[in-house]
């Protein structure tokens, strides 16, 4: 499984340097997750990094 940045993402930039499998990049408008390179963290912490960092609730989701 892997996660998605919603619309509402405000492009802080908080989540990118949180992946450790730099999944995260700079879209055309928001950022956006690879879901190919995604492992919702597993290996690395306890729960997705991005999720946690992220100051907009909901905008971080399972794809």
């Amino acid at each position: 499984m892997a996660m998605m940045i919603k619309d509402d993402c405000i492009s802080c930039g908080a989540c990118e340097p949180e992946c450790p499998n730099e999944a995260i990049t700079q879209g055309d408008t928001i950022y956006e997750i690879a879901a190919d390179k995604c492992t919702e963290c597993q290996g690395h912490y306890d729960s997705p990094k991005c999720v946690e960092v992220c100051p907009v609730d909901g905008c971080i989701v399972k794809a």
